[in-house]
Order: C-alpha cells, then sequence, then structure tokens
C-alpha cells in the first residue's frame, strides 16, 4: 500500500465505488447515459476501469493490483449471473470482456502517472491540516 495518511478514506470511497457499480448492474433500468450502439459496453469499460485504477492508485505491488483484477473480473462475473436470474436482466459475456478491458486498461495506466493520483492529492489534503 501507498504511505497514504487518508487510506482509510480513500478505501472507504474505493468501496462506495464498488456498491455504486453493483447497484447500476442490478438496477432494473439503469440510466443510459451514452446514447450510441453497444454505449453499455464503452460503460463497462469505464466503470471497471476506474475501480481498478481507484485501487491501484491505494495498492502499489503488483500481485496485489493482479489479485484485485481477478477479483473485480469475478466480481462482474458474478454481477452478470445475478443479471441472468433477476428476470429484468440479461447474462452477457461480451459485459464480462468489457469489464476484464477495462480491467487491463487500468492496469496498463497504473504503470504510468496515473497511479500517483491519490498520493498527490492525499498529499495536498495532508498539506491543509
Amino acid at each position: 500500500m501507498h504511505q497514504l495518511r487518508f487510506s482509510k478514506l480513500w478505501l472507504a470511497l474505493g468501496g462506495v465505488l464498488i456498491v455504486v457499480v453493483v447497484s447500476l448492474s442490478l438496477w432494473p433500468e439503469p440510466p443510459q447515459l451514452l446514447d450510441f450502439q453497444q454505449s453499455d459496453k464503452f460503460a463497462h469499460v469505464i466503470a471497471y476501469m476506474i475501480l481498478m485504477l481507484w485501487f491501484a492508485n491505494i495498492y502499489s505491488l503488483t500481485s496485489y493490483r493482479l489479485s484485485l483484477g481477478m477479483g473485480f473480473l469475478a466480481m462482474g462475473a458474478c454481477v452478470e449471473l445475478l443479471q441472468g436470474e433477476s428476470g429484468y436482466r440479461v447474462f452477457s459475456y461480451a459485459d464480462i470482456l468489457a469489464n476484464g478491458f477495462g480491467i487491463l486498461v487500468a492496469l496498463c495506466l497504473a504503470r504510468t502517472r496515473f497511479a500517483n493520483i491519490l498520493m498527490r492529492f492525499d498529499t495536498w489534503l495532508r498539506s491543509l491540516g
């Protein structure tokens, strides 16, 4: 884990992000922010990329990041299974693939300066106090 002074806050906000993604995924009629063909796949990529990148900012070790990525991929697959059982949503392998692509993009971005966004914000907050 990075040396974040507000690590509990960042983890709590990450938990909120997970709850939001799962809730929207299981909501009977989620909001459609984008209006083009296959826009839901784009939403899956963005959602899982944000989740993975958020936690990659907290955990710097590659092994932790890979474990988180596998966990998020499993979470997405479980959500798809629940959607299939819901009666009002459908199971989609393409959604699982889109989730995985978002995770992969985030893992690549985590090797750039995007991996230090929370660290910089954490440092800024520390300087205020």
